[in-house]
């Protein structure tokens, strides 16, 4: 198969996370008016209680099934094989899995109705094939089917969503899209695929490298939504997992800009692993960091510049606590952006899954220690804090790890200049901000200001990955 860019999928893998994450995004301002800080946290929590089915069923193969298929990616008979059984594999799953979370949830609890139409996300688990092309390293397909579909879910929204009660359609309008989008994958999985005989042996030789890998899944959900789970039980009030959720809403869609590179690194370094290219992993890595600290400290400062004049424009009257709550989570921008290309493009590519794994599990075992000590003191800010230090702590357990693999100190230099443009940058911000008050232009001219004055620091400083950027750019538009 022809060598796939890293550049071209990084953008093709950075539209679709953004998309995945910016269609409720793009009907937050109109929902968090209509449903409320109380509709909003019914959904998240119910919501949190699939992921953990949804992630079950799966058995880790998204990760395992990506990396395998990256290492047979110029063998049709051999891509397969591996695809008819990590598919079996992952349809067991859920179906074991579904009807275990269906017979404790759906038939007596008190979101009953919501807890049911989720059940479709947990079944569109099974029809999800987007680990195939993200291990061919086809991003298109997967980016422009799904554009189509989440499109009509943001349009159900705005139609069917009218009033404070429409908690379960809001739900359905959600969900729906998630179950056509997968299906319509299939479409294009004939010309990628020969005929091959598949036994049963065949697809549970996956099932123990898949549950190495599904470990650290398990482990990572549990610190990304165990946050909401135990907000729901041990808050004050319900309304405290909309706010939280509302707050890592925007921290996520701006966390996937950063992320975004791992998923297209994974099996691009799996495949240079597998080539015994172990110079070209360790450059890589050098640039990941570099990149994830240009693009994440500017993001990171921006969002805490701008976040007491964008919350109430963005979200309406009555979400105050979301300013808070989003520059106490803004910092695992960074902090996740490094464990990620730790983690992610070096762990998992060079099959240290074992690594991968305990960092995971630290994070998690931090996450629920803090959460339960701090929810019912701080309620959504005490997850807040939690959230972070257990990020911070899956990142410290990595480095620890890899210490004597990779020279970390050169890596992480970069990020000193980084830290100062950016601070430089939101002091400027949140002044201006304090200055012409509340408004949308005032929003504008922050944001405008905040480009300018991060691109002016970066100007001066000669930033090495600026200028190979604007290189790039003009050698395209040349062409």
């Amino acid at each position: 198969m022809k060598k796939p860019s890293v550049i071209k999928n990084y953008l093709y893998n950075t539209a679709y996370q953004v998309l995945a994450l910016i269609a409720p995004l793009i009907t937050t301002p109109y929902v968090s008016r209509i449903l409320g800080a109380t509709g909003i946290g019914i959904y998240s929590y119910a919501q949190s209680i699939a992921t953990y089915f949804m992630l079950a069923g799966a058995v880790g193969t998204t990760i395992y099934g990506q990396r395998e298929i990256a290492f047979a990616r110029d063998d049709p008979k051999r891509r397969s094989e591996v695809f008819w059984q990590v598919t079996l594999l992952r349809c067991a799953g859920v179906f074991i899995f579904g009807l275990i979370y269906f017979l404790i949830f759906g038939l007596g609890t008190e979101y009953r109705s919501v807890y049911q139409v989720l059940m479709i996300e947990i079944i569109a688990t099974a029809f999800d094939v987007s680990w195939f092309f993200m291990g061919l390293e086809n991003f298109k397909v997967t980016v422009i089917r799904n554009t189509i579909i989440k499109l009509v879910g943001i349009i159900a929204v705005f139609l069917f969503v009218k009033s404070s009660d429409d908690v379960l359609i809001y739900t359905m309008c959600l969900t729906l899209p998630i179950f056509i989008g997968n299906i319509s994958l299939w479409v294009s999985l004939p010309k990628y695929l020969v005929k091959v005989d598949i036994q049963p042996h065949d697809v549970l030789q996956h099932l123990k490298p898949s549950l190495i890998l599904f470990l650290p899944q398990l482990a990572t959900e549990v610190y990304t939504v165990l946050d909401k789970t135990m907000l729901g039980i041990f808050a004050s009030n319900i309304d405290e997992v909309g706010y939280y959720t509302q707050a890592s809403k925007i921290i996520k869609v701006a966390l996937t800009l950063v992320t975004s590179l791992g998923t297209v690194m994974l099996p691009a370094m799996s495949y240079a692993f597998s080539q015994g290219k172990i110079d070209e992993i360790e450059n890589s890595i050098k640039k990941a960091f570099h990149f994830v600290f240009m693009i994440g400290f500017a993001i990171l400062f921006g969002i805490c510049g701008v976040a007491k004049t964008f919350v109430p424009i963005f979200f309406g009257a009555g979400y105050d606590e979301v300013t808070v709550l989003m520059v106490a989570i803004s910092p695992i921008l960074i902090i996740i952006a490094m464990s990620n290309v730790i983690g992610k493009q070096y762990l998992l590519p060079t099959k240290q899954e074992k690594y991968y794994t305990i960092s995971v599990f630290a994070g998690a075992a931090v996450n629920f220690v803090l959460n339960w000590i701090l929810i019912v003191k701080f309620d959504a800010i005490g997850a807040s804090i939690a959230t972070v230090c257990a990020e911070l702590s899956v990142l410290a357990v990595q480095a620890f790890l890899v210490r004597k693999q990779l020279n970390l100190c050169q890596c992480l230099l970069p990020a000193i200049k980084y830290f100062i443009c950016g601070g430089i940058m939101c002091a400027a911000v949140y002044i201006i901000g304090n200055v012409l008050g509340n408004g949308i232009k005032t929003l504008l001219i922050q944001i405008v200001a905040g480009v300018i004055i991060y691109a002016l620091g970066l100007l001066v400083t000669k930033d090495s990955m600026l200028f190979e950027g604007i290189n790039m750019l003009m050698k395209k538009i040349r062409k």
